[in-house]
């Protein structure tokens, strides 16, 4: 089974941007579908984007639409997330999460698999 590690969160102001990484080992990573999630204190945990195994498809929530871009390098068992024009409302725990689901889900309980979270504050 597939471990996942996430980095690269911290803390930026409202405008500014991130990237964070989440890092697999221990599975064939090509072969799962990767979702990013957030969690906010008091809240849900959040659908934020995903990418089919194959890099041919991506998601994103509306909320995050046109600001955020999921991308995967397979030889290095790796996806990101690049973060702009970030505001408060993003302020969050970031999780990964992978499945080998046929098709792009947006649920967090159709995943497997979950890192440890990286938290991202956004100032105003």
């Amino acid at each position: 089974q597939v471990q996942l590690v996430e980095s690269g969160g911290g803390l930026v102001q409202a405008g500014e941007s991130l990237r964070l990484s989440c890092a697999a080992s221990g599975g064939t990573f090509s072969r799962y579908n990767i979702g990013w999630f957030r969690q906010a204190p008091g809240k849900e945990r959040e659908y934020v984007a995903a990418v089919r195994w194959s890099g041919s498809s991506t998601d994103y929530a509306d909320s995050v639409k046109g600001r955020f871009a999921i991308s995967r390098d397979n030889a290095k068992n790796t996806v990101y997330l690049q973060m702009s024009s970030l505001k408060p409302e993003d302020t969050a725990v970031y999780y990964c999460a992978a499945n080998t689901k046929f098709t792009i889900r947006t649920t967090w309980n159709e995943y497997d698999y979950w890192g440890q979270g990286t938290q991202v504050t956004v100032s105003s």
